[in-house]
């Protein structure tokens, strides 16, 4: 296909930008007033946190604790070496879902009970629903299934017409129900199911490395022939009773499954038949039969940042792969167990130092130039961090730059805009740059104000902003604004494993006052903007609350 001719105009990618850019201002946190939301919410009435297709045939799949997994256990700091190839069946590919996208455990307070899982979301509502595109796997008809993570199967919702091809592929599909952001946060959602969509590449790419997978985006299948390759525009398979766009789901990414080799590239067009030929089944369960407010303006930045058919493929030019020196191989905390175990912090132990070891551990693990998780999207390689920290063995508190590279022989990409600040020297033995000392009372009242007046910005070892250049971003590709969202939410997966690997905890946050942030940084006049926070400390958990397992032994009767 000729990638040339698929590009909008210019004056449309112009038009697109500067919507995408107002929606950004838009829906920004201020002093004086939070982006418009709702106005009150009924707890009661929350979209429901799992959908299902009536009329769809499922198969349960193995979990890993009814089948010897033992050969999947590899030590977090050797996760960046090469792992023996997995074969590609249904015990594998549930490893696969249930290390990404499963439930890892119920919590209950009272009456109340929900789920957690390996991808976290804010506000634990969980837009992300994830599809497998699967042809010449042992028990699983060829086609699309949906996978239903409160039990852990997959439901048919295409069958593939047969076909010549002999070599068995997979492909993974993510969509986002918007509404179940929206439902709480008003028009800032979209911002939060991008962060949530990069969580879960970030998942994928982890529990991809067990098996040793390797994952692509197909970026080249554009937003329109994704939806139609997962039934997203069969209308009357999502009946609404009040709101349509309440019941939809929006196309995100296609990734390709290597197993063993490289991804393979899929042709738009043969994705398009693929849909065309299939046999369809069943309908979609209700998100929210009545909800109370509407946001257009999510659907339009949605539909203004969709990518067409032939969209090149990312350039990589800025990861090099290497392999850092974490701990030794097949040392350390098993990354499955990691996984199962990730929790977000709700406490921070505030007295708590974290040592200077463990903020080693962290920065190596987050250059972006390690293939996993960070090659399964080029962007990451464009989010620089500014650090402040709380509360680290041997260093001031204060505010830092981050060198994501891990090279301080050369000058960050941010040098020029924190120059006022400081020479940028850097600190010895670390790949961070001080911008200015802050005293430890001071740094806590402005990282809790920069924070919505959150607790866990202050009393965390340290919190962090991710910087991105999003105003040239824009200017050459709308689209840009879903990958740079993403790959937030791709430094933040990692951040969430490497703290359980120290015995910390971590926290996304996704709340904050974008203009006095950017003013506390020096970043307004600069086109750059911080789009995704995080704090990692020792956390406090509360015994008030139960813990149970995520899946029962009894298994539910197929549907």
């Amino acid at each position: 296909m000729d990638t040339k001719t698929v590009r909008p105009p210019a004056d449309d990618r112009s038009s697109h930008s500067g919507a995408v850019s107002s929606y950004h201002a838009r829906t920004a946190h201020r002093f004086e007033a939070f982006a418009q939301g709702p106005e009150s919410l009924d707890w009661d009435a929350q979209p429901a946190p799992f959908r299902h297709y009536v009329g769809c045939n499922t198969v349960d799949l193995p979990r890993l604790d009814t089948f010897d997994s033992t050969h999947l256990r590899r030590g977090f700091g050797a996760i960046q070496s090469a792992a023996t190839v997995q074969p590609l069946d249904l015990a594998h590919l549930g490893a696969l879902l249930q290390l990404s996208l499963g439930l890892t455990a119920w919590k209950s307070f009272g009456p109340d009970r929900w789920a957690l899982r390996a991808n976290p979301s804010s506000g634990n509502l969980h837009p992300v629903e994830a599809w497998v595109i699967a042809r010449g796997v042992p028990d699983l008809v060829d086609g699309v299934h949906h996978y239903r993570p409160e039990r852990h199967a997959l439901s048919l919702r295409a069958a593939d017409a047969p076909g010549v091809e002999a070599t068995p592929s997979l492909s993974i599909a993510i969509s986002s129900v918007m509404w179940r952001e929206a439902w709480k946060y008003g028009e800032r959602a979209f911002r939060y199911c991008q962060l949530d969509v990069g969580h879960a590449l970030g998942s994928l790419r982890y529990a991809a490395a067990v098996l040793g997978w390797t994952l692509a985006e197909q970026r080249q299948v554009g937003h329109d022939t994704l939806a139609h390759r997962l039934g997203l525009d069969r209308e009357a398979d999502y009946p609404a009773r009040r709101q349509p766009t309440a019941e939809r789901e929006e196309p995100e990414v296609l990734l390709s499954v290597g197993l063993g080799a490289d991804a393979p590239r899929l042709d738009p067009v043969a994705v398009a038949a693929r849909a065309d030929e299939a046999t369809w089944f069943g309908t979609a369960s209700t998100i929210d039969p009545h909800p109370m407010y509407r946001w257009p303006v999510i659907d339009d930045v949605a539909t203004r940042t969709r990518r067409r058919d032939g969209t090149p493929a990312p350039d990589r030019s800025e990861q090099t792969a290497i392999r850092p020196n974490v701990t030794p191989p097949d040392q350390g905390p098993a990354v499955t167990d990691l996984i199962l175990q990730r929790r977000s912090a709700q406490r921070f132990d505030h007295v708590h130092v974290m040592s200077r070891r463990e903020l080693r551990t962290v920065l190596e693990v987050l250059d972006a130039r390690l293939p996993v998780p960070f090659d399964v999207l080029p962007e990451q390689a464009r989010v620089d961090l500014v650090m402040m920290i709380h509360r680290v063995a041997d260093l001031p508190s204060g505010l830092y730059l981050v060198e994501r590279h891990n090279d301080t022989d050369t000058p960050s990409r941010l040098a020029d805009t924190f120059a006022e600040f400081s020479d940028l020297a850097p600190i010895p033995d670390l790949p961070l740059r001080e911008l200015r000392a802050i005293s430890p009372q001071v740094l806590k009242r402005v990282s809790r104000t920069l924070h919505c007046q959150q607790d866990i910005a202050a009393t965390a070892c340290l919190a962090l902003g991710m910087v991105v250049p999003l105003e040239s971003a824009l200017k050459l590709d709308p689209a840009s604004y879903r990958d740079l969202h993403r790959a937030a939410g791709l430094i933040g997966q990692t951040l969430y494993l490497v703290a359980e690997s120290l015995g910390l905890r971590g926290t996304g946050i996704g709340c904050f006052f974008d203009g006095p942030v950017r003013e506390s940084l020096a970043l307004q006049d600069q086109g750059l903007t911080t789009l995704y926070h995080f704090t990692l400390g020792k956390a406090l958990d509360d015994p008030r609350i139960e813990t149970t397992p995520a899946y029962t032994t009894q298994k539910e009767p197929t549907a």
